[in-house]
Order: C-alpha cells, then structure tokens, then sequence
C-alpha cells in the first residue's frame, strides 16, 4: 500500500451554493488531517462542512451529513480544523459559505 500526503482539495465556491472540495478516487481510502477556511473578507462570514459516503444524496447533502453547520469564521481570519476524517473510494467532502469570498482547502493522505 502506497501512501501520498497531499493538498486533497481547494475549492472558492459561490455564495450560497454547496460544492464539492474533494471526492476519494477510486482504488483508494483518504485520511483528512486538516482543513481550513480562509475569510478573505473585512466581515465575518459562516460556512458547514458535509462528509458524504458514495451513493449518497448530494446537493444539497442530507442533514445527517453536515458535521459543520452555521460555524462563523472572522473577517481576514482563518478557521483551521484539525479532524483525522477517514474516507473510503467515493466518499467527499462538499462545503457551503455564505459569501464567494471563503476559501476552503483540506490536506491528507490518500492510501491505494
């Protein structure tokens, strides 16, 4: 087994719309160490954060997905999640914020 530390997704969605940051390729399991929000804004902004298992409802992401939802993030501050998510082939990560000015970025290792 080979395993790749990583930068697994960026991602600057639209305001308002949930988006993928990063799906498991096939073949592979992910481990995601960290993620972090970047408000490039001068006013405080909110996001969430779903994890989402292959085959599941996306867009908009079930509610029993979302393991953050309505978190504020400061204006020109970032949020930096230390979390430890495993993740099977399929799998991903889907973000929302309430402004087009967060930025999200998640890193890990991918095992295949």
């Amino acid at each position: 087994m080979a395993t790749a530390y990583k930068v697994l997704g960026q991602s600057n969605p639209a305001a308002t719309t949930e988006t993928q940051l990063y799906v498991v390729p096939s073949a592979t399991s992910a481990v995601v160490s960290s993620l972090v929000i970047c408000n490039e804004t001068a006013s405080a902004a909110t996001y969430r954060i779903a994890v989402v298992k292959s085959g599941g409802s996306v867009s908009p992401a079930a509610a029993s997905n979302w393991i953050v939802y309505g978190a504020t993030v400061a204006a020109s501050d970032s949020s930096i999640l230390t979390v430890g998510l495993t993740l099977a082939t399929g799998d991903q990560i889907r973000v929302y914020a309430s402004t087009a000015n967060l930025a999200f970025s998640a890193f890990g290792s991918e095992i295949s």
